[in-house]
């Protein structure tokens, strides 16, 4: 590091930060147009498809805050490259597959290794306001929210063209290459941090216990929301947050410091407002989706590209506003715009002109960059610095919280009879009602203004 870089923001490590944080968004949204095709030709029912979605969000929302923990206590660096390896390795497996039973595996084996890269670009954040005495850079964040929520509306356009051109298994095969590129990256860039703890003082400072009632906490309650059938799992869901809270504040080295989130109310809500901003993206991804391949009878291709606009306004909205501080304001505009949104698929038929589609999308486009870029901001500034990641993963969890929520709204009210236009009316529904909650969320919470504000000894540094 020269003298002239010492109090700036180390370029050179966007591109492993942007690579890692990108393999589950793309590997979360590429599927969703190659569902009818793999279900054609394994011969596997919608029951069955659904768990591809299902088991990577299984796999991501329990894997990736205690992944973000390891990252805090051991650091980035080892755990983004056993992550991008693991993306490769289940990227063959699932081009490879002879049943979905292997190809659920693949996608589980993915969603583990995608668990590092964004808890680890966070913690890179956190450590190079640390080193150069300065906030956190609002360009940098930007382009780590710009590239994560921005790849996750292009990847229904990516899917659909690799399954025009290649076929389905295009769709995990794609991670070979990407894996590849991010392993070499991550290998050439990451820093060796001087001072990091040694494998025997991380396994020290490892909480088995919480992990594991974490872990039964979460996996239970997510089976319950993907199969509401599964509702005698509730019970299980409660016994293990019970213990799980119980446990945590008489740890030594607590997995969860509840006491901690207990007292962060801010954190808390911000939480809240990222499983009910998924809850609507996450409708509009694959609910959407489904209707206009099967209500709108687009093609898969057809159905990729009409999303594109989404992509389009909301890579704009976050350039134009990334390098602004303020977290309210892009909050309540996003807000507004999902409750728009969700009004105008209520007017949407069978027999709806492209233009009034592509308007949808591009309304969609506003809160899809507004939301994710604000969100992951007010977690960076409300997280203990010593949590950063953990607290990173977190949020992503309350995220899987909202897309699975999302999957079994649209579950039923699609039911037997497919992605029908009086479905797609249901869901707008309930969409609606997560985006008032979400908008009413943000209106009461007055804490969102403090964090325009700088740190104390850190000038800001856009």
């Amino acid at each position: 590091m020269t003298a002239a870089r010492a109090d700036a923001f180390d370029r050179r490590l966007l591109a492993p930060m942007v690579l890692g944080s990108i393999l589950n968004p793309v590997n979360s949204t590429l599927i969703a147009v190659a569902l009818v095709p793999i279900g054609a030709a394994l011969g596997a029912p919608a029951a069955q498809t659904a768990w591809l979605v299902s088991g990577l969000y299984l796999a991501t929302a329990v894997g990736q805050p205690v992944t973000g923990r390891l990252v805090d206590l051991w650091g980035p660096r080892p755990l983004y490259l056993v992550g991008t390896t693991l993306v490769g390795l289940g990227g063959l497996l699932g081009a490879l597959a002879p049943d979905i039973g292997t190809l659920v595996a693949a996608r589980v084996v993915i969603g583990l290794g995608t668990c590092a890269g964004y808890p680890a670009a966070m913690a890179l954040v956190r450590r190079e306001s640390e080193r150069t005495g300065r906030d956190s850079p609002e360009t940098v964040l930007t382009v780590l929210s710009v590239a994560t929520q921005t790849i996750a509306v292009v990847g229904p356009t990516l899917g659909g063209l690799l399954v025009g051109v290649a076929g389905w298994r295009a769709t995990f095969a794609v991670n070979l290459p990407l894996a590849v590129l991010a392993l070499a990256v991550g290998w050439w860039r990451l820093p060796r941090a001087a001072g990091e703890r040694s494998g025997e003082r991380v396994v020290s400072l490892v909480d088995p216990a919480g992990i594991a009632l974490f872990t039964g906490t979460l996996v239970t309650l997510l089976l319950v929301l993907e199969r509401p059938t599964l509702w005698p799992l509730g019970i299980g869901t409660v016994a293990a947050a019970a213990g799980l809270v119980w446990w945590e504040r008489r740890a030594t080295h607590p997995f969860l410091d509840v006491r901690v989130f207990a007292g962060n109310r801010p954190l808390l809500l911000t939480f809240v407002r990222a499983l009910l901003g998924a809850t609507v993206s996450y409708a509009i991804l694959y609910g959407w989706t489904q209707w206009l391949e099967q209500g709108r009878g687009l093609s898969a291709s057809g159905a990729g590209l009409v999303l594109l606009p989404i992509f389009l306004a909301g890579i704009g909205v976050a350039a134009l506003t990334g390098r602004r501080r303020e977290i309210r304001g892009k909050l309540l505009v996003g807000a507004t715009g999902q409750v728009v949104v969700a009004v105008l698929l209520l007017v949407l038929g069978p027999t709806s002109p492209i233009w009034l589609i592509v308007l949808v999308a591009l309304v969609a486009g506003v809160p899809q960059g507004l939301n994710n870029l604000a969100i992951q901001n007010a977690v960076y500034r409300q997280a203990d610095p010593e949590r950063t990641a953990s607290s990173a993963g977190l949020m992503r969890t309350f995220f899987y919280l909202g897309a699975i929520a999302a999957g079994t709204t649209g579950g039923f009210a699609f039911g037997a009879g497919g992605a029908t236009t009086a479905g797609l009316h249901v869901l707008a529904v309930v969409m609606l009602v997560a985006a008032g909650l979400f908008l009413l969320v943000t209106v009461l919470d007055r804490s969102l203004t403090r964090l325009e504000v700088p740190a104390p000894g850190l000038p800001s540094r856009g």
